[in-house]
């Protein structure tokens, strides 16, 4: 699903977007083809490079076509045929990254005034836009809300009273269509809870309408359908019940120091990486295990979080902080564990955890991550819960590497 925020002068306007029911969306790594999978599920287009795309897989148990892909054709040149498409098996082999869905946005009409023209100009004029969505792992059975906050400068001021605009992309192509709008709360407590997030005000919550949710039919986007909002979130996923993934810490645990985060913010930076954290979790996401970036900071850092996993490219994956302003001892337990459990109550698996403190943890044992190996602490010794112990993210590399493939 993609969620994607336009700035005007005189509004906002949030654009949503995920991929079609009939179709997992392919991806064109070099030399690959598009690779739709689906119904008929013939081969994707090739790519840049001279070979052609695989044939797409069918969808939902259904056997893809032998027709390949057609080659690419560099410098003006054919390139070769794509290879035919696997049959009768359904699912696309190999497990694909999540699309950026970052193609043209809509053309969103004229511009509007604000509704409080004082209150929201003396808002935004507070300082930069920190708006921000909440990110969402959903069943095909669950309902698909868009959480949204919008809020401007240091002191996080709510923007209160003003349209959203929601905006629906289909197959991560070139058409939109409007949803409807959504108006950001005024005060707190405005809208129930959603999902376990509290309305604190400048809210924008938007239940889809159906009977066509995005994705189709009633269902969630396809599993690998995401993207994100300019500045930071939401990424909703879609998933069958039975996917696994991995939850990281990320302060002290991706980064090279616990606090390294506020003397970035001082210095407007990213904060700095721990060598080969990003190849090792990487290969595990190769491997099938989706990432969870499980941290308890401030919701307002989760486009700074975002930030820095796109600069040092880890896998992209659903980050979830706390809702307020930030947890840490039994607190950061009472916010990781609860996320935890909420994933493996619904069927998920959550195979591996990574972090670096006491909290982490107590938090991964008592989420039941098994087996204790699996609880991997950086520069960390766990003496209460059993948890294993390393020096460096390349001691991870070799097993990482040869894992299982879990996609089919």
């Amino acid at each position: 699903m993609q969620i994607r925020r336009i700035l005007e002068l005189g509004g906002l306007f949030l654009a949503l977007g995920c991929g079609d029911a009939a179709s997992d969306e392919g991806f064109t790594p070099a030399g690959g083809g598009s690779s739709l999978g689906g119904a008929s599920a013939s081969g994707g287009s090739g790519g840049a490079l001279p070979s052609g795309g695989s044939g797409g897989a069918g969808n939902f148990g259904g056997g893809g076509l032998p027709s390949g892909g057609s080659g690419g054709a560099p410098g003006g040149g054919a390139g070769q045929a794509g290879g035919g498409g696997s049959g009768g098996a359904g699912a696309a082999t190999g497990c694909l990254p999540m699309p950026a869905c970052n193609g043209a946005l809509p053309n969103v009409g004229p511009k509007r005034s604000w509704k409080d023209t004082i209150g929201s100009t003396l808002i935004t004029a507070t300082g930069f836009d920190n708006h921000r969505g909440r990110d969402l792992v959903l069943l095909e059975n669950e309902e698909q809300w868009v959480i949204g906050k919008f809020a401007y400068g240091v002191i996080d001021k709510d923007l209160k009273g003003e349209e959203v605009d929601i905006w629906l992309n289909r197959d991560c192509g070139a058409n939109w269509e409007k949803l409807g709008t959504a108006i950001t709360t005024p005060k707190d407590g405005t809208h129930p809870t959603v999902y376990g997030v509290t309305d604190s005000g400048g809210r924008a919550d938007f239940k889809n309408p159906g009977p066509e949710k995005p994705g189709g039919g009633g269902h969630p986007p396809p599993p690998g359908g995401a993207g994100g909002l300019e500045g930071g979130g939401p990424y909703n996923q879609g998933v069958p019940p039975d996917t696994h993934y991995f939850v990281t810490d990320v302060d002290g645990t991706l980064t090279t120091k616990e606090t390294e985060e506020y003397s970035a913010l001082l210095t407007a930076s990213v904060s700095d990486s721990n060598t080969d954290a990003p190849a090792a979790l990487s290969l595990l996401a190769a491997r099938g295990y989706r990432p969870m970036y499980l941290t308890a900071r401030p919701e307002f850092l989760v486009g700074r979080t975002r930030e820095f996993i796109k600069k040092h490219g880890y896998p992209l994956g659903v980050v979830r902080t706390t809702t307020g302003l930030g947890a840490l001892g039994s607190a950061a337990v009472g916010f990781k564990r609860p996320e935890v459990d909420g994933m493996t109550g619904k069927g998920l698996f959550v195979d591996y955890g990574f972090g670096n403190t006491d909290s982490d943890a107590e938090a991964f044992f008592l989420g039941n991550i098994q087996p204790a190996s699996h609880r991997i602490m950086y520069q960390y010794t766990d003496g209460t819960h059993g948890s294993r112990r390393i020096e460096a993210y390349t001691e991870l590399l070799g097993e990482f590497a040869a894992l299982t493939n879990l996609c089919p």
